[in-house]
């Protein structure tokens, strides 16, 4: 059996790399037009937008979109036992990490001033959960798990009709209803992400956007973002793995481990670097025994073809770089040392280390989110928690003295941007200060 074939890039001259580094050729241009179009008409037409949108991309245009209580309940008593466990254990490690990363109040005291901060759930919340080339009940578990926690008010869920009858897949259905969410919608898109943000006859506008999806559905959270009008938990698009591995590494995992990433999507990037130039040769080997046993061949096959690349660095400190350089949505790190080397890796949406923490732990159930940062975007931004739920509101209070004590500072920085106001409010208290009666600087005055 032949190698499955990766591009090669020889950089132990130690190069930068940044320029070469892999990843998925997408028509921007396009794409943002059709969004802008969507948008456009779910603001004017509203749920006959949507249902317009879902029956091109999905063959399904129903107008009432709702999912009914009973068909929810119907999928959850159908749903398999031994699936209903896996999702009540994945549920229950997802729960406990983000409960361990929900940010935590804080307050303190300097001089006679106190400050400090508040965490304060958004009001309500929209969940994108994709469909596509597969059911994803696992992304309703990464997304409402972290919602509740953070004590969100009020949670709605847009999936895609996907099925004959219109309605959605009934695992993510079972999945929502076991999670207790009962505000589910069939629409998917950029025009679901449109009607969560801009509010239909059906869906009450949220405060903020969360979930995976395809280019369209990225460009649409951003574009409305830019808006004011929803947050959102940053550009979650196309899937991509990067694998530092040295000398010690199995090619066998490693192969694996680049199939299960590129089964997602065409668009999928399978980066690997390794200072060892043999392992590329036996990770190609053992790629073609597994791409031959796959199941999505042709899907990862062109994933492979379209971006699977193998950078050969001079040494783990080049590695380092070139991963940094990445900022891969899924880094894991087969080397000596791994704990070592992960941690030196600064950007990543999430890091696995060592050879017996694959990517589909974090797919379904090790704990941290799989809703993570692409396109290189780890390198400023991490993946959906808890604290994407979540405002911090600052908060500050000064007594008198400590007024007193800080105002020189404020009155000479309001003069230097010539702002007379801002320390014309300063010295307003100051003067009362003097005064020493307690005087509001209201006026009084008798009646005839």
């Amino acid at each position: 059996m032949s190698p499955t074939r990766l591009t090669r890039i020889d950089a132990t001259d130690g190069r930068d790399v940044h320029g070469d580094l892999p990843r998925p050729r997408v028509d921007l241009s396009t794409a943002r037009d059709g969004v802008e179009e969507t948008i456009a008409a779910v603001r004017d037409q509203g749920d006959a937008a949507v249902a317009a949108r879902n029956d091109i991309y999905d063959g399904q245009g129903r107008l009432d979109m709702r999912v009914p209580a009973a068909l929810l309940q119907d999928a959850l008593d159908g749903l398999d036992a031994d699936l209903r466990a896996a999702l009540e254990r994945a549920a229950d490690q997802v729960r406990w990490f983000h409960e361990r990363a929900r940010p935590v109040d804080w307050s303190d005291a300097r001089g006679g001033a106190r400050m400090g901060q508040w965490h304060r759930p958004v009001q309500r919340a929209g969940i994108y959960v994709p469909g596509g080339k597969a059911a994803y009940p696992s992304t309703v578990v990464m997304t409402v798990v972290p919602a509740q926690v953070a004590g969100v008010e009020s949670l709605v869920l847009c999936t895609p009709p996907t099925g004959e009858d219109g309605w959605p897949d009934r695992t993510i259905l079972a999945t929502a209803a076991l999670l207790g969410v009962t505000d589910v919608v069939a629409a998917g898109g950029a025009q679901a992400i449109a009607a969560m943000a801009c509010g239909t006859e059906t869906i009450d506008p949220v405060d903020m956007v969360v979930g995976p999806g395809n280019l369209y559905v990225s460009l649409a959270k951003q574009r409305l973002a830019a808006e004011g009008l929803v947050g959102i938990d940053g550009y979650a698009g196309p899937t991509e793995v990067a694998i530092v591995a040295d000398d010690t590494a199995d090619p066998r995992l490693v192969a694996a481990d680049l199939v299960a990433q590129a089964e997602h999507d065409e668009l999928a990037t399978c980066l690997l670097v390794t200072s060892d130039p043999d392992l590329v040769d036996a990770v190609e080997t053992a790629l073609a025994v597994e791409v031959a046993g796959t199941r999505h061949r042709d899907r990862v096959e062109a994933a492979l073809a379209g971006q699977g690349t193998a950078i050969v660095v001079a040494d783990l400190d080049q590695a380092v770089v070139v991963a940094e350089q990445f900022a891969a949505e899924h880094l894991e790190v087969h080397t000596r040392d791994a704990q070592d080397v992960a941690a030196r890796i600064r950007f990543a949406g999430t890091t696995f280390i060592g050879a017996s923490t694959p990517v589909s732990l974090g797919d379904y159930a090790s704990g941290p989110n799989h809703t993570l940062p692409t396109s290189g975007t780890a390198r400023f931004t991490g993946g959906l928690s808890t604290s994407s739920f979540m405002v911090p509101v600052n908060w500050v209070a000064y007594d008198d003295d400590a007024l007193a004590e800080l105002a020189p500072t404020v009155m000479a920085l309001s003069a230097a941007e010539d702002l007379p106001a801002h320390g014309r409010a300063v010295q307003i208290r100051l003067d009362r200060l003097e005064q020493g009666d307690g005087s509001d600087g209201r006026a009084t005055g008798g009646g005839s």
